[in-house]
């Protein structure tokens, strides 16, 4: 095809197409630069080369196109460092396409009308451009098919199909600069390259930042994948060591989202505070099994270490990065409304009120759920409870709340069902808000 390519060009060259020097070099330097500046798209390149080589067959003639072809391939192979076989399939299917399209476009034109005479010059662009472009597309789906196998019809149906507006949109603009060429000189040809240049600039520039962000994308997932698996690890691991904590971390959960939601917290603070009630008690790793499973009266020393855990809980989560919210909940969820709390012994809305509303479903849940280390209580004895310690121990807004979500029978937990437990837990979801990406607060 070389061969049969050189031929038809060796014939079809004149000296008159080689007298536009400043035109074949202009072309040459768009054709070779826009090669430079190319980049890919979801395997798609983008270059203004094509546009170059069509311009040089309507207005150089074949073998100036041919010239300018075979120049920015070559240029191309070199710098990208192409396999001998694919940089010689795609030196002959320029050469080809090269050739082809200005014998097309001066049988066209020498038939039907001088060069540069409007509407159907214009035209001749199109019809050149088009074919050209289906001639190149077959040429290279055909190396593909004779080297990998690729199916040809699935190629121009998904490849070329899809992309044929965007080819037309670029012949109609070839066409323009043919023509302004032919009425205002080269420098109608200059100022396209020249924006031609800035416009696979910044083209180049946002699709490698976009790339760049897709990447980091990935990647924070991928540490999103590793972090909150580690949380999900360890609370996997403290359930089988110790499942009532486990399934009352859950629970409390469940409850602490929907009292959340009853009192109009956005949807972001509900999971921040789902997610702070599921790890809530993940402290009590620091405590020996003496105290884990002691069924007496705990002395000072353990007790002590007891009131360790919600500081303790807060430094492990606080170690992943955007969990602070979440270690700060966490902190304060032992904290009561009159100061006598602990660690820090914070008073009335001094709490976070994510830890308030831990701290009801915390309470209601130890008193009535079946494993608990207590002997349970009906729903309506730990309702009354509720009720008692509302403005020394509870928040009161938030224990009413708390009591018209259970009387409505808006949610329920059971204890003894893996599948609540590992609902709640949601790895796949958290994992997914966790690699969000969240807009700093002013």
């Amino acid at each position: 095809m070389l061969l049969v390519s050189a031929a038809l060009t060796v014939a079809a060259s004149d000296a008159s197409d080689w007298g536009h020097v400043e035109l074949i070099a202009l072309l040459v330097v768009l054709a070779v630069g826009s090669d430079l500046l190319t980049m890919e798209v979801r395997g798609m390149r983008i270059s203004g080369a094509f546009l170059a080589v069509v311009l040089g067959m309507v207005l150089a003639g074949p073998a100036p196109a041919v010239a300018i072809a075979v120049t920015s391939s070559v240029i191309d192979a070199m710098v990208s460092r192409r396999s001998w076989d694919r940089a010689a399939n795609n030196i002959v299917t320029w050469a080809t396409f090269a050739v082809v399209g200005g014998l097309l476009f001066e049988a066209i034109v020498d038939e039907s009308a001088p060069a540069g005479s409007g509407l159907w010059f214009s035209a001749a662009v199109l019809i050149v451009f088009m074919s050209t472009n289906f001639l190149n597309f077959l040429m290279v789906v055909g190396f593909h098919a004779a080297k990998f196998g690729a199916d040809m019809g699935h190629a121009i149906r998904t490849a070329f199909v899809p992309v044929l507006p965007s080819e037309f949109a670029t012949a109609l603009l070839t066409a323009a600069l043919a023509y302004g060429y032919h009425r205002m000189g080269a420098s109608v040809l200059v100022l396209a390259t020249v924006v031609l240049f800035v416009f696979q600039y910044l083209v180049r520039a946002n699709v490698q930042a976009f790339e760049r962000g897709e990447e980091l994308s990935k990647r924070t997932r991928e540490l999103a994948s590793l972090q909150v698996g580690l949380l999900s690890t360890v609370m996997q691991t403290l359930s089988m060591r110790d499942a009532m904590t486990a399934r009352h971390s859950a629970a409390v959960a469940r409850y602490s989202r929907e009292v959340a939601t009853m009192l109009g917290l956005p949807e972001h603070e509900q999971d921040l505070i789902h997610t702070a009630a599921l790890l809530h008690d993940i402290g009590k790793f620091i405590f020996p099994d003496s105290i884990l499973f002691a069924d007496r009266k705990l002395t000072d020393e353990e007790w002590e270490i007891v009131k360790l855990h919600p500081e303790q809980g807060a430094k492990l989560v606080a170690r992943i990065e955007g969990y602070g919210p979440v270690a700060e909940i966490i902190h304060s969820h032992h904290e009561r409304i009159d100061g006598r709390g602990y660690p820090s012994g914070l008073a009335g809305d001094s709490i976070p009120l994510g830890s308030r509303i831990i701290a009801a479903a915390d309470t209601y849940d130890v008193m009535t759920s079946r494993d608990s280390y207590r002997r349970p209580v009906s729903s309506e004895a730990a309702i009354q409870e509720l009720r008692r310690v509302a403005g020394a121990q509870l928040d009161p807004l938030v224990v009413e709340t708390f009591v018209a979500m259970i009387e409505a029978g808006r949610v329920a937990f059971r204890h003894a069902d893996e599948a609540d437990f590992e609902r709640e837990l949601a790895f796949e979801t958290r994992v997914e808000d966790y690699a969000r990406p969240r807009v700093m607060a002013a």
